[in-house]
């Protein structure tokens, strides 16, 4: 129920997952304890169904760079990071909550094909995988600082950020690289 969820996420915000009640939520969304059993089977169960949510979502929004970038038509992914930015700056109580459901690796939110990525891992050698987890975590770790200091930075400037500290693999891959 997406009233349910949405009061859920809202108390998240100014409380932990242990200290929400049933009735908090019920209370607030103007439903019945009834109904919200009906949907779900308690407290964790709801934040399962957001956190499963909230994971789908990332593929879909990028679905159409990550085939642009797959394709060669963006070399360097810059406009794939500015939207992954720009979409975290105009969501941020999605990501909040996202992380404060405990999801605090960058695990569920980014992942990549290990498929797609093997022929590239293969040809640059084995170390290849160790510099993408790298760079994963570090991603991770900076939307996180980005987020919880209230994104005042630009999509850009934070951008920039990530372009400095990519220099040398910038240089030898020719852009940044896909983390999804």
């Amino acid at each position: 129920m997406e009233c349910i969820e949405k009061v859920f996420m809202e108390l998240l915000r100014t409380k932990k997952l242990n200290e929400i009640q049933v009735t908090d939520i019920c209370k607030q969304a103007g439903l019945n304890r009834t109904t919200f059993y009906a949907s779900y089977a308690d407290m964790y169960d709801l934040a399962d169904s957001v956190r499963n949510k909230l994971e789908k979502v990332l593929p879909e929004l990028y679905q159409r760079e990550q085939e642009a970038f797959e394709a060669g038509a963006e070399a360097d992914g810059r406009s794939y990071y500015l939207n992954l930015f720009r979409h975290i700056k105009a969501n941020q109580i999605f990501y909040k909550t996202y992380f404060k459901l405990g999801n605090d690796t960058p695990y569920g939110m980014f992942s990549y094909d290990r498929k797609r990525t093997q022929k590239r891992l293969e040809s640059q050698g084995s170390l290849e995988e160790y510099r993408m987890e790298f760079f994963r975590g570090g991603i991770f770790q900076i939307i996180k600082i980005w987020l919880y200091s209230g994104c005042q930075e630009t999509p850009e400037e934070l951008l920039g950020v990530v372009e400095a500290e990519c220099q040398g693999w910038m240089t030898e891959q020719g852009g940044l690289p896909k983390i999804f």
